[in-house]
C-alpha cells in the first residue's frame, strides 16, 4: 500500500498528534474560528488554551506567525486580516462592505476574506464528502476493487518482466 498523501485525513491526524497540547489547541482555535457549526469546539479550545496560560491567537492568524510592525498599519491601506486589517476595509468603501453582508467592496469587487472563506468551504465540503464516501459500503467496495486491480497489474507486470529476462538468457 502507498504512503498517505498530504490531503489524507489520517496523515493530517498523525501530524497533529505529535504537537504539544498548547500548539494543538491553538491550531484548533484558528481552524474553528468563524465556523458556526464548530462554535462549541472553538469555545472549548479557547477556554482550555486560556487555562494553560496561553492567549488564543487572533482569528485568521496561523499559530506561530510573527507579529511585526509596518505591514497594513496605515488606515488607508487594504491589508489582509493576517497582518492587522481586513481586505476591503480601506477608504472609499461603504460601511459593512469589507467582510460583512455579501463580502464585496463598494465597487462590487469580492473581498479577499470572502473569496478565501468560499474556497475553504468548498475544500472542506470536498474532503468531507471524500471521507464519507470511503466510509460507505460502496466506497469501501471501490477501494477494494482498486486494490485488486493494482495487485493484478503488479502481478502482470512481473510476468512480463520475467518473460523478457528469459528471452535475454537464450
Amino acid at each position: 500500500m502507498s504512503e498517505p498523501s498530504a490531503g489524507d485525513p489520517g496523515a493530517l491526524a498523525a501530524r497533529l498528534a505529535v504537537l504539544p497540547d498548547e500548539q494543538l489547541l491553538a491550531v484548533l482555535v484558528v481552524a474553528t474560528a468563524g465556523r458556526e457549526n464548530l462554535a462549541p469546539l472553538y469555545e472549548a479550545a479557547t477556554r482550555l488554551l486560556s487555562e494553560t496560560g496561553q492567549s488564543a491567537p487572533a482569528s485568521g492568524v496561523i499559530p506561530g506567525t510573527p507579529v511585526g510592525g509596518g505591514y497594513g498599519t496605515a488606515p488607508d491601506l487594504d491589508s489582509s486580516a493576517q497582518v492587522g486589517g481586513g481586505i476591503g476595509t480601506g477608504a472609499g468603501q461603504h460601511p459593512g462592505a469589507g467582510g460583512g453582508a455579501g463580502g464585496y467592496t463598494g465597487s462590487g469587487v469580492p473581498t479577499f476574506g470572502s473569496v478565501r472563506d468560499k474556497v475553504e468551504r468548498r475544500i472542506g465540503t470536498a474532503f468531507g464528502a471524500r471521507a464519507l464516501d470511503r466510509q460507505s459500503r460502496a466506497g469501501r467496495g471501490a477501494d477494494q476493487q482498486w486494490e485488486a486491480r493494482e495487485q493484478a497489474a503488479r502481478e502482470r507486470l512481473e510476468q512480463i518482466r520475467t518473460s523478457l529476462h528469459e528471452g535475454e538468457g537464450s
